[in-house]
């Protein structure tokens, strides 16, 4: 196990290092932990409750706009999908912080909207600021941070579990505190991210559906489509907007085909969505949907075969009245599970609440 401060002479790149450095030159390694904390926590009483219960519900017609208006800040940088020296590296150190943050989530019975949270800080952060491609410990580092930022946005007491009890990288409070404040800095603050769920009520309503528990039901398939596509990295070139229109159109080209024409109209009618984008997204979704058809339905459920293959709600399902009248809404058993989870200990390894651990194989620095 290798235990990791944050030394100005262990040079990352001249820029990275200068910016952690700058942004914790007034911290002293006594206050660091609680300045930092409270600045975060300054962040979260700012802003609205941002629990993923909230984010699907009816949005005031007069800040539609201001969703789609904003929603770019809350974006990687606009080159980063097509640049060339950010394919290969991050194409791996994604899948890998993606495998590890679902380990985490199984392991500590988190919300599943924490690390989707990360994935997006993760996405924001690496699209404008270069990481070392030699120092596998700076990855894990900033995985470490980004998963901690977006419990804390969630206000969700968390310890890192040791959930593969092998050899890793040990980072002490002082670093990881280091990190998640040019982690902020880099993002400008900008921490309740504007996701596709922000925008995944709007489309359902334009679809002035009267079944309510149908509704609901496309709503959770449309949900599983989100968080399966945040997976996968081609879909960080599209819009948030984008994203849960497309997620729509393909529930309803599963569940309502005699509609799906006049809905992809609909859909592609509106002033704020790019209708080249918005078919791009819907054939990619389709590629995602049918490569999840053709898995083995046998595989073993763990966090990495999740990446290939994430279960929907209503594979136990014979036919779409089932779906509507069965199906558990989101809404309801992630907040009831939410709640148990609050009032039982999780079972595991915790790390102590002083270290931060993420286990790897052990690579040279």
């Amino acid at each position: 196990m290798r235990s990791f401060s944050f030394p100005s002479s262990l040079l990352l790149s001249s820029n990275f290092c200068s910016n952690v450095l700058s942004l914790t030159s007034s911290f002293t390694p006594h206050n660091l932990q609680t300045q930092t904390t409270s600045l975060i926590q300054n962040q979260i009483n700012q802003e609205a409750d941002m629990d993923y219960e909230f984010d699907l519900q009816e949005h005031n017609s007069d800040t539609i706009p201001d969703l789609f208006a904003s929603e770019n800040d809350h974006m990687p940088s606009q080159n980063f999908p097509n640049s060339s020296k950010h394919t290969d590296f991050y194409f791996t150190f994604r899948h890998k912080a993606i495998s590890r943050f679902l380990q985490v989530q199984y392991s500590c019975n988190l919300d599943p909207f924490i690390p989707y949270l990360a994935i997006n800080y993760l996405d924001r952060f690496v699209s404008k600021c270069d990481i070392p491609q030699g120092k596998p410990w700076v990855s894990r580092l900033v995985e470490v941070s980004c998963l901690s930022l977006a419990a804390k946005m969630k206000n969700t007491p968390f310890s890192y579990c040791d959930f593969q009890r092998g050899e890793g990288f040990v980072f002490d409070v002082q670093t990881v505190r280091k990190m998640e404040l040019l982690i902020l800095n880099i993002l400008d603050w900008r921490m309740r991210s504007i996701t596709p769920f922000s925008f995944l009520h709007f489309f359902l309503s334009s679809l002035e559906l009267n079944d309510r528990p149908f509704t609901q039901a496309l709503r959770n398939r449309a949900s599983d489509i989100i968080f399966n596509a945040h997976n996968e990295i081609k879909f960080v070139e599209f819009n948030p907007s984008i994203i849960a229109a497309s997620a729509v159109l393909s529930t309803c080209h599963e569940l309502l085909p005699l509609k799906f024409p006049s809905f992809k109209a609909s859909l592609s009618s509106f002033q704020y969505v790019n209708k080249e984008s918005l078919f791009k997204c819907f054939n990619f979704m389709q590629e995602m949907i049918e490569n999840e058809r053709l898995d083995t339905m046998s595989c073993t459920r763990t966090p990495v075969s999740v990446l290939d293959h994430r279960p929907t709600r209503f594979e136990s399902e014979n036919t779409i009245s089932d779906v509507a009248t069965t199906t558990t809404y989101p809404s309801v058993s992630w907040a009831a599970e939410k709640r148990d989870s609050k009032r039982r200990r999780l079972t595991g390894t915790f790390c102590s609440e002083n270290m931060f651990k993420l286990s790897h194989h052990v690579q040279q620095c």
